[in-house]
């Protein structure tokens, strides 16, 4: 708007006013007679106007001289980018009315502010145009405050408690990430009585490494069962961490069990994975058996694996929408459910924000799926038919 234009050019506008630093070098700048909130006139000769976006900028110049510096600033809008049409009308007065102020022969500066609010907005427009784009977040990749001089760990993560996750995503990561885009509601309900279920299934998607920055990967363990058409997940363990502490969540679901169930354990095992798996962590469970008297036994999943989130949304969002994809209430306050609800709500195809816990519960839903079947007896039909003399 106009007004926010207005008080974006303000700090410009004081710093002639009361640089002491441009009056030593440059002498006063104050322009009596060309010197107002929205535009002004230095005694340079430099002149600065505000224009809100949509107002009418055609035909700005200082004397004989267009423009060569556009700085544009928060120009999307939240009510704006719901909105492709108004969307598309705010980009067109930009290239037609505000773009088109330049002089063709003298370079212009070209500059663009703002958060990526939706995929589609205008400062992503201009940054695909762009010479060069930036994009600086509240942390880096490896989960660490971009600027530690202003904004410690403990400031961000106090900020950042008391927003949800995806307003923490659009407006400090710069990833516009929708609730309920694939999995538009979550059940939570009340578990039957474990003894109630022939067997339940604990399957853990390990991520690589042992990095735990807060942008890493999340590493995932989730007990799961299923009654008729119903599949309960149960509980879970989701977050960063060591190899032996998922190694140890594994324990922690089974002592949660309490023998009333058999349990079968599975970790996802790849081709790649298959050395990782032998040489690191079929190790760490020898060690928790000897040391905790355990009886963990964990069986690798080779399965071959299609499409990530292509095979999430083809097993679980029917099964979701259906209401059988039924989540513990009891567990709702836990914090790894709170993450896994995150990741489910914020799934998207085009995986803009982690998904490792539904990865992890579409591997139980297969095991689940599968040992059903193993366990179904078979059914022999006989046919008796009289045998016709004519048939070959």
């Amino acid at each position: 708007t106009q007004d926010s234009a207005t008080r974006l050019l303000d700090p410009y506008k004081k710093q002639f006013e009361e640089n002491a630093l441009i009056r030593a070098y440059y002498g006063v700048q104050v322009n009596p007679g060309n010197w107002c909130a929205e535009e002004f006139v230095a005694k340079c000769g430099c002149s600065f106007r505000a224009v809100g976006a949509g107002n009418a900028p055609r035909g700005s110049r200082n004397g004989a001289i267009r423009p060569d510096v556009l700085l544009v600033d928060d120009f999307d809008t939240d009510e704006a980018v719901r909105n492709p049409d108004t969307v598309q009308k705010n980009w067109d007065w930009w290239e037609k009315a505000l773009y088109g102020t330049r002089d063709t022969a003298i370079k212009t500066l070209i500059i663009f502010c703002g958060n990526i609010i939706a995929r589609d907005c205008c400062v992503v427009r201009a940054g695909e145009a762009a010479n060069h784009w930036d994009i600086v977040n509240i942390r880096d990749k490896e989960g660490r405050s971009t600027w530690p001089a202003k904004n410690t760990e403990e400031q961000i993560d106090t900020a950042l408690s008391k927003i949800s996750t995806a307003a923490q995503q659009t407006e400090y990561f710069n990833n516009p990430v929708t609730e309920g885009e694939v999995f538009k509601e979550l059940v939570y309900g009340k578990v039957p009585d474990l003894k109630k279920f022939p067997f339940l299934v604990i399957y853990g998607d390990p991520a690589p490494g042992e990095n735990k920055s807060k942008n890493s990967s999340t590493k995932s363990c989730v007990l799961m069962g299923q009654l008729k058409d119903k599949v309960y997940i149960i509980n879970a363990r989701l977050d960063r961490g060591l190899n032996s502490e998922f190694i140890d969540w594994y324990v922690q679901l089974l002592e949660y069990v309490e023998a009333k169930v058999p349990v079968y354990c599975y970790m996802e095992n790849n081709k790649l994975q298959d050395p990782f798996f032998q040489q690191v962590f079929k190790p760490l469970v020898g060690k928790v058996r000897r040391e905790r008297n355990v009886q963990l036994y964990i069986h690798p999943d080779e399965d071959r694996k299609t499409d990530k989130a292509t095979r999430i949304e083809a097993n679980l969002e029917p099964l979701n929408r259906e209401g059988n994809l039924i989540f513990n209430e009891a567990e709702k306050n836990s914090p790894h459910m709170k993450r896994l609800d995150d990741q489910f709500r914020l799934f998207t195809l085009r995986l803009k924000f982690p998904a490792d816990g539904p990865d992890c519960a579409e591997g139980g839903l297969r095991i689940l799926k599968k040992k059903v079947q193993q366990l179904e007896p078979v059914t022999v039909i006989h046919h008796n038919a009289r045998r016709n003399p004519k048939r070959l």
